[in-house]
């Protein structure tokens, strides 16, 4: 029994050291001894006192750690039963996914033949018996590693025999540690699928990199496709023009024969004259034969000169026969060879030649004739005209043919003129590159003429690449004037030179000055590509000239961005089809965003135009323009990050997505009357203009209600256009005036070109139902209205953004269009008498800002001006307030008659009425009125009434009237700065109206802020002197009012206006820093703080310094000025030290 025990303990302790619980031995051990059993914990002590398993250094590392606290390891084992938890679910669907990896492989193993799966399971079959008998052979360290389900049966089988056997404290060591293994294990799980995913995404990726190589290649693929069949398009181009060639070789051969046939028939009748029985009265006409004969002979010497080109076959063919016939067939096959010669092709060059040695052959010939024969020589002429009277007898020969047939001396001066003309040219090619560079700048153009000439005529290539060099390099820098020269040559150069060459020698020269350091010369290339492209083949348009121009428009020089706009333009025509037409597309969007407002006009007003009346494909424009204007808002940051907020759903607008999205909507103006073309041309139902022009009437838009055709490029503009304008408008926060304003630019020019039916019974009820109203949708068909439904909001935030975005379009874009002026006016009065009575201030400052963009355009104020007077003069509280706090908003929106004739009455009667809340309202809308306009009129009229209202002598005037004025210091006139300082003087020399603190606080800290505001303006030494400094003396005498922050500013205004103190320190300074000059300048008299006029030289007067006694500043409080809080950092302790023993000796230098 014993040793059965002893077997079973023994392979417990195996299992543990295997699965490595050390743990849980470590407490075995232990137990087996407290139970005396040493010789079964003899492998235990082995292990745990191995040095190379526990090293001594690292025991004494541990016994030095705390010993952790049962709350500290509750809390852990907590923590580690939530993520057991989480790693068995994980582990649980590792699982699941292993299932459905099986049956996968299962699915796909069953399709292998069935021959082959029984042999492999036949073979698995014997594995696994001889596996399971090594298995029961072998000891448990051969088993390999465990399987789940057996680590499971192992661990319940040991915890069962530890319990069994006593040793609790070993059990509960064993369960915790098993607890660990497993989270061990489920970790390395989570890795393992962690990897798995990683790989997953890689492969992924590789994939999609793999797809778009497939992708590279296959357009290479079809380019090389396109370039093969561009080859076989000209080598059967060839094989035509060879076979043209042919068959005039075959006409030729025909006429040839006829000619023999011709000949023939005439020296048959020469023989027939011989023969007669008058022939002997007849000799000297066969001697004038004779003579022509000869004459024959010598011009088939000079025609074999000229037919050296002419194919060997025909040449063989013709000497044949001419052996064959004698010398009579000789002379007609010369004769054949004159004929056609020119149709073959023969240059003038090769004629010339041949010409000279015909003339020295019948120089030599007419020194040995007879001088008879001499004295007939006048018979050439005649000999000549009667071959050519014989070529001729089947047809007229053409003027080219007949020009081969020359007097000998004609072709030899012809043949030296042109061998001069060329040693002309060539001397001139060699000598320009030498003159030009000691040409002034100024006068090099007048050198185009020789080196256009050069180039046009020269027949070397590299010559003529050089001297086009020299002519796009004449000058370093041209200018306006010389560009315009330089380039009218390269024109004419290509018009003169032909397609091939202008391809060749010109555009390669263009290429090269694309990144040429001076924007001058790079300014050329782009003036130059489109005018040039009229004069290269079509396909080079769209492939060179469109890359010069891609490049030319990414150029850091404005003038050469805007040179490539308007030559893009100029390109568009010119194109052989609309292939590149998505390039060009991007290449506008490009120019229209670029950061110049040159450039930006110049792709409106000339490529926005070319490119859809070339590309034909406006509907993707628009469709493109609009999804980039919404990206250029959407992309931007939220105002807010508060979730549910208005501020979180308006857009906060950097520079360039302000600057795009403004460029975008000018653009789809300008796109606007092709949109209205294409309506009228795609329009399925009968036009019918009446008498005011109108084409989209009443009855069409009725005939279009009834749905029963398709509109699509009519519907874009209320379907798609609005609903995207209404989204951009709902990113833009108010401030955002210029970006509405061109918003309603477009909605006004919509109105206009489509006319105000369109208006009355599309537009209004589309941005009615936007804002919340309900609007007549009956002219749209059934399948849109629940669409234009869906522009309604739904939510309170969203109807505050309605009335934010949404409600100034309707006012100034919809119902601001002059035949809707009588319904702006009711839709406006009704609008503002429903908010005046609501109670809720954010819906009244969003309808305020509505009203005041609506008054950015001056051909509403007398509307909103005659509705504001009835707000004025109604006895309605709500509405009189209202209209002093509309006032106050549209202010800045208006000029100073304006503001002089409506705005002052009004305010001016607001102010007189009883009601208190009225009166405070328009005191501010006063203060509005002081901080915009500094006419002295009206300067005079807020005066009078700032006085009426202070005279009322209530705590709640005085302080509106001071706060109101405050907010005008910083922008108003001398004279308004001056009356509220003398008005502040007054006020706070009288003492404090009421014994309740808030209220003497209240007014205390008006008064701080005004003198504060006032002190950082310029005033005047008087000024300074009469209000200022005496009013803080007053409110010092009521200390217990003032805020401390108040308190501080107002002793550190009196130390700098009134001297002495502050120059003091800043003395000091001087004297420590090196710097005195500087620093006195700075803070003394005259200088930027000390605030004084420069007019008043004089020392400070007795007056002003007195009141400041009672409050002095001590030698101490020297270092409590602005200077020390500004230094304290690094010189307070040198402040300190040396402040005293310094004030009276002058800094050192």
């Amino acid at each position: 029994m014993d040793v059965e025990k002893s077997s079973l303990c023994n392979c417990v302790v195996n299992f543990l050291l295997e699965e490595n619980y050390l743990l849980t031995a470590f407490e075995l051990l232990h137990e087996l001894l407290d139970d005396g059993r040493d010789d079964q914990a003899i492998r235990l002590k082995q292990f745990f006192s191995d040095p190379s398993q526990f090293p001594p250094d690292q025991i004494s590392r541990f016994n030095s750690l705390r010993v952790a606290d049962p709350q500290s390891l509750l809390e852990e084992k907590e923590a580690l039963e939530e993520k057991l938890a989480l790693c068995e679910y994980e582990f649980r669907l590792a699982q699941e996914d292993i299932v459905q990896l099986k049956t996968e492989l299962q699915k796909k193993s069953q399709a292998f033949p069935r021959q082959t799966s029984d042999s492999k399971i036949d073979a698995l079959e014997n594995h696994g018996t001889d596996f399971q008998q090594q298995k029961r052979e072998g000891s448990f360290s051969d088993l390999g590693p465990l399987k789940d389900n057996e680590r499971r049966d192992l661990n319940c089988a040991v915890k069962e025999y530890l319990l069994l056997a006593g040793y609790r404290l070993t059990a509960m060591t064993f369960l915790e540690e098993e607890k660990i293994a497993m989270l061990r294990e489920n970790e390395s799980l989570v890795k393992e699928k962690d990897k798995l995913k990683h790989e997953k995404q890689s492969l992924l990726k590789s994939k999609d990199m793999a797809d778009a190589q497939i992708t590279v290649v296959t357009k290479s693929l079809e380019a090389l496709q396109k370039e093969m069949k561009d080859k076989e398009i000209l080598v059967q181009t060839l094989k035509q023009s060879l076979d043209r060639q042919r068959q005039e070789l075959n006409e030729c051969r025909a006429e040839i024969t006829l000619l023999k046939m011709h000949i023939e028939g005439t020296r048959s009748a020469r023989n027939f004259v011989t023969s007669d029985s008058e022939g002997v009265a007849d000799l000297p006409s066969i001697d004038s034969y004779k003579e022509e004969m000869k004459f024959l002979q010598n011009e088939i010497q000079r025609l074999k000169l000229a037919n050296d080109f002419l194919n060997s076959e025909s040449l063989e063919d013709n000497n044949e026969e001419t052996r064959n016939t004698g010398p009579e067939n000789e002379v007609g096959q010369s004769s054949e060879h004159n004929v056609f010669e020119d149709s073959a092709g023969i240059s003038s060059g090769d004629l010339g030649n041949a010409d000279s040695q015909l003339l020295m052959a019948q120089t030599s010939a007419d020194t040995i004739t007879k001088p008879e024969e001499v004295v007939e020589a006048s018979n050439g002429n005649g000999i000549v005209e009667k071959v050519e009277n014989v070529l001729t007898h089947n047809g007229e020969l053409p003027s080219e043919t007949k020009g081969l047939i020359l007097k000998p001396d004609n072709l030899f001066v012809e043949s030296n003129a042109e061998k001069i003309g060329l040693g002309t040219i060539q001397i001139l090619s060699d000598a320009l590159p030498k003159i030009v560079p000691y040409v002034l700048i100024n006068h090099r153009e007048e050198l185009l003429p020789l080196i256009m000439c050069a180039i046009e005529r020269h027949p070397d290539s590299s010559t003529r690449d050089s001297l086009t060099h020299t002519l796009f390099n004449l000058i370093k820098r041209p200018d306006e004037e010389q560009r315009r020269i330089i380039m009218d040559a390269c024109v004419t150069l290509a018009r003169n030179v032909g397609e091939m060459r202008t391809e060749t020698e010109l555009l390669p020269q263009c290429w090269e000055q694309i990144n040429h350091m001076y924007e001058e010369r790079r300014l050329l290339v782009a003036q130059s590509c489109g005018e040039l492209a009229e004069f290269v083949r079509p396909e080079i348009r769209d492939s060179l000239i469109l890359s010069i121009v891609q490049q030319l428009i990414e150029d850091p020089a404005t003038v050469v961005r805007e040179a490539a706009a308007h030559n893009l333009a100029l390109l568009l025509p010119l194109f052989p089809n609309t292939d590149k037409y998505f390039k060009v597309e991007e290449m506008m969007f490009q120019l229209a965003c670029d950061p110049s407002g040159v450039v930006v006009d110049t792709t409106i007003k000339e490529v926005v135009p070319a490119l859809v009346n070339w590309g034909k494909e406006l509907d993707h424009l628009l469709q493109v323009l609009l999804s980039h204007a919404l990206g250029s808002g959407q992309r931007c940051q939220p105002l807010s990050g508060v979730e549910g907020s208005v501020e979180s759903h308006l857009r906060a607008l950097g520079e360039r997505e302000r600057w795009n999205i403004d460029v975008l909507l000018r653009l789809l103006i300008e796109l606007l009357p092709f949109v209205r073309k294409k309506a009228i041309e795609t329009c399925p139902f009968h036009l019918v203009s009446d008498d005011k022009g109108l084409v989209f009437s009443t009855s069409l838009l009725e005939q279009y209600a009834g749905g029963k055709m398709d509109w699509p490029s009519f519907e874009w503009l209320h379907i798609d256009c609005f609903s995207a304008l209404i989204e951009l408008a709902s990113l833009l926060p108010q401030k955002e005036d210029n970006l509405r304003n061109r918003i309603t630019q477009f909605l006004l020019a919509v109105s206009v070109l489509l006319g105000e039916p369109y208006l009355t019974h599309i537009m209004l009820p589309i941005f009615l139902v936007a804002v919340g109203d309900n609007g007549d949708l009956s002219y749209f068909p059934a399948t849109h209205q629940s669409r234009i439904r869906g522009l309604k909001p739904k939510t309170a935030v969203a109807e505050r953004l309605a009335a934010i975005c949404v409600l100034p379009l309707l006012l100034a874009g919809v119902l601001g269009s002059p035949r809707k002026h009588e319904l702006l006016t009711e839709y406006l009065r009704n609008l503002l008498i429903q908010t005046s009575e609501r109670e809720s201030q954010p819906v009244k400052r969003e309808i305020f800002n509505s009203v005041r963009f609506l008054c950015t355009f001056d051909e509403h104020h007398n509307m909103i001006f005659n509705i504001l007077w009835e707000m004025v003069v109604s006895s309605d509280i709500n509405m009189k307030t209202m209209a002093a706090n509309l006032f106050k908003v549209i202010v800045p929106c208006i000029d100073a008659k304006v503001a002089s004739t409506h705005v002052l009455p009004a305010l001016v009667t607001l102010g007189s009425d009883q009601n208190l809340n009225v009166k405070y309202a328009s005191i501010d809308a006063f203060g509005a009125v002081a901080q915009q306009f500094k006419n002295d009129a009206i300067v005079d009229k807020i005066r009078v009434q700032m006085d009426a209202f202070l005279e009322d002598g209530s705590h709640e005037a005085t302080i509106a009237v001071v706060r109101a004025l405050v907010m005008a210091v910083p922008h108003t006139t001398e004279r308004l700065r001056d009356y509220l300082l003398s008005k502040i003087f007054l006020l706070t020399a009288t003492p404090p109206p009421s014994s309740d603190m808030r209220r003497r606080r209240e007014r205390a800290d008006a008064f701080c802020e005004s003198i504060r505001a006032l002190d950082a303006t310029d005033l005047s030494a008087s000024s300074v002197r009469d209000f200022l400094l005496p009013a803080i003396q007053n409110l010092f005498k009521d200390a217990d009012s003032l805020d401390p922050a108040h308190k501080e500013a107002l002793e550190i205004i009196m130390r700098e206006r009134s001297g002495g103190t502050f120059d003091t320190i800043s003395k000091v300074m001087g004297a420590h820093l090196g710097i005195a000059s500087s620093v006195s300048s700075f803070f003394g008299e005259g200088g930027l703080l000390g605030k004084r006029e420069t007019g008043d030289a004089s020392p400070p007067s007795v007056e002003v310094v007195e009141p400041l006694k009672p409050i002095a500043p001590t030698a101490a409080a020297v270092e409590d000025t602005r200077f020390r809080r500004i230094m304290r950092g690094g010189f307070s302790d040198m402040l300190r030290g040396k402040a005293k023993g310094t004030e009276d000796t002058p800094p050192s230098q």
